[in-house]
């Protein structure tokens, strides 16, 4: 392994657990390690959209929770909530939808994107109260502390040229 590869490598290998867009044999993954109220995560959201859409099958995008809680009050709330839509099929449209909607992120918000979403909110609620995926949640924090020391809340693998 070349010193470059191992400033990429991830302590937990992305899996079954991730959330994830693309091909698992696409020439790039791009870990992103996002806080659903980072203003910086909020700019790099179009981006990130415009370079999925642009490298199509060759890219894997791989999305896990990076809530920095002193700085972002909602953000952990709002990581659980996508994690509860996840539960019921749904992380993707949450997570569009809350990066879409930076601006309003606490509680009723985040019941209301749910029920906008066609969850069963009855469901989502009690998740969301009982902090059911805080657990999950805290497993991406966790894993970001633990990987390497970088500056980038994006982390990118290319396995051939693209």
């Amino acid at each position: 392994m070349t010193k470059r590869d191992a400033a990429a490598a991830l302590t937990l290998p992305v899996g079954k657990r991730d959330h994830i867009r693309g091909p698992a044999d696409a020439a790039v993954t791009l870990v992103e390690y996002g806080d659903y109220e980072c203003p910086h995560c909020g700019r790099a959201y179009p981006i990130v959209k415009t370079i999925q859409k642009q490298l199509g099958p060759k890219l894997r995008f791989v999305f896990r929770n990076f809530p920095l809680r002193e700085s972002h009050p909602h953000a952990e709330q709002a990581a659980e909530a996508a994690e509860a839509a996840a539960a019921q099929g749904k992380f993707w449209e949450m997570h569009d939808r809350l990066f879409e909607r930076q601006f309003a992120l606490d509680g009723e918000y985040l019941i209301e994107y749910a029920g906008d979403l066609g969850l069963d909110v009855a469901r989502f609620r009690t998740e969301l109260s009982s902090g059911a995926y805080a657990p999950r949640v805290r497993e991406d924090f966790t894993e970001r502390c633990h990987e390497r020391r970088q500056r980038h809340a994006h982390v990118l693998h290319q396995r051939r040229a693209v």
